[in-house]
């Protein structure tokens, strides 16, 4: 397929739309209150659609089908740890955060402990979510590469620059409501080509059902049941019922509890009952999107009759797929037919473009607000340094994302993991803050660094499923800042 007039046409219409939309939406900024949290007047319903579309990345919209195509339904067990885990959020951590007029996460932790652990964990994320979205940046332009042809720096480029456009002049409130239309954009493209497959499946639904539970294997499994002959082969194996499920729910609560990439939308809603239903209503999409996108994976399965995906090759080069991430981008090239293949790609692009413009927002919010900002600031100068911080993250992200040429570029996959060193950390510092009252500055700050280093440890030196990293650095951070609560009172004690 070579990518027709009309595609190019529903392409850039989209990519200009997204612009003039957002930022018409979004209106004027006056303060860093309208810049970063929306006024505090975000309607609850396009916050919890704004988060879908933030976590939404390309990754997941091109990598869950091919999960579930070599695989099985066993990444549903993570998802309903998903759920529970934002559950918990909306019932601990949001009413901790409407106690006050919170800017950011770890403005809860400033209030708690002192505004040393709030620049020093405010840090942390802005390091991390910097390699993490660099380089998730550049993951994203590798199926827009594949599908439309164009090259790495290229699609990095269009998909950077017209999302810090809307994200530097409109702010929070653009981000989100282009987050909203994009969700129903590439959720859209998704079922058209669902539909275009059952078009070619002779029996329907009864052709995926039976490639789906043949072969040997059951793909329509989702409750991992294995008996392990150990439990080192128990913790390195990452969809055991328990491991997902207990990984589903902490890590859930980290990302959505701790994390300013997605906090930040829960604090701009207008009440604490408005963002407790925005965030229930991204639990139960959640659910809902994840299933799609794996029942999409098997269709795809059934379409190329259950063929393994290192048997399939691409028409245009004749050279066999190397990944099972390469299957849905190999049938959007293959079959979709002219301006449906443009949908698709606008919808690659959409989710691409929520997840940048949310790494943004909140890159420049933690940085203004956390580390910079001062109690004496005047509104306009406010806005003024605001955006030079969006424009700032936005061109670093956009250029360290052209650094990298190679997909299979270790450095890649470290990035797109880096979440995982310092999650356990930053929730084991957050639960320390609502439930050890006794815990100063000092302890919690010793706990966080052991969090993150046992994490390093883990990670390098184990064989550790990434499903139990954020647990073990909760349990980490909260044992050693008690530890050291402990050793303080019995030193002073003997003073």
């Amino acid at each position: 397929m070579n990518f027709s007039t009309v595609d190019y046409f529903i392409v850039i219409a989209y990519l200009v739309g997204s612009v003039v939309f957002g930022v018409i939406a979004a209106g004027k900024q006056k303060s860093t209150s309208d810049y970063f949290l929306g006024g505090k007047e975000l309607k609850w319903w396009m916050v919890g659609f704004s988060i879908v579309a933030s976590e939404t990345s390309t990754l997941t919209f091109i990598s869950i089908p091919g999960l579930a195509y070599k695989s099985n339904m066993h990444f549903m067990q993570l998802i309903f740890g998903y759920f529970i885990g934002r559950l918990l959020v909306t019932l601990i951590f949001i009413p901790a955060y409407y106690k006050g007029e919170m800017e950011t996460a770890y403005d809860f932790l400033g209030k708690r402990f002192g505004q040393g652990l709030r620049k020093f964990t405010s840090s942390v994320f802005i390091v991390t979510r910097v390699l993490a979205s660099g380089v998730r940046l550049f993951a994203t332009a590798i199926p827009v590469h594949i599908i439309t042809g164009l090259d790495y720096p290229t699609s990095i480029a269009i998909i950077g620059i017209f999302t810090l456009v809307y994200t530097y002049l409109g702010g929070l409130k653009a981000v989100v409501t282009m987050d909203v239309v994009q969700m129903f954009i590439y959720i859209g493209g998704a079922i058209a080509s669902m539909i275009i497959i059952f078009s070619f499946l002779p029996n329907g639904m009864d052709d995926v059902i039976k490639y789906a539970s043949t072969g040997g294997v059951n793909k329509l499994e989702i409750f991992n049941m294995t008996s392990f002959a150990s439990w080192a082969e128990f913790f390195a194996s990452p969809y055991t019922l328990v491991g997902a499920f207990i990984g589903g729910t902490f890590l859930t609560m980290a990302s959505h509890g701790t994390d300013q990439l997605l906090v930040q939308r829960l604090l701009g809603c207008k009440t604490k009952k408005d963002s407790q239903k925005a965030l229930m209503l991204d639990a139960t999409l959640i659910v809902l999107q994840f299933a799609f996108f794996l029942f999409l994976g098997l269709c795809l399965y059934a379409f190329y009759q259950g063929v393994p995906f290192n048997q399939l090759a691409l028409k245009s080069t004749g050279l066999n797929l190397t990944s099972s991430d390469e299957i849905f981008p190999k049938f959007i090239v293959e079959n979709l037919p002219v301006g449906i293949a443009g949908l698709v790609i606008a919808g690659v692009l959409a989710s691409a473009m929520g997840t940048l413009s949310s790494a943004i927002s909140s890159l420049a919010s933690s940085t203004y607000l956390d580390l910079f900002k001062s109690k004496s600031s005047d509104p306009k100068k406010e806005i003024l340094w605001s955006r030079v911080f969006t424009l700032l993250w936005g061109v670093v992200l956009i250029g360290g994302a052209m650094l990298f040429r190679d997909s299979k570029n270790p450095v890649v996959e470290i990035g797109l993991s880096i979440a995982s060193f310092t999650y356990g950390g930053l929730l084991g510092t957050f639960l320390l803050g609502l439930f050890f009252k006794k815990i100063n500055q000092a302890e919690a700050t010793t706990g966080f660094i052991a969090g993150i280093l046992t994490m390093v440890y883990i990670i390098y030196f184990t064989k550790i499923a990434y499903t139990w990293y954020t647990i073990i650095g909760v349990l980490a951070t909260i044992f050693v800042a008690n530890l050291f609560w402990m050793l303080k009172k019995l030193f002073v004690k003997k003073i």
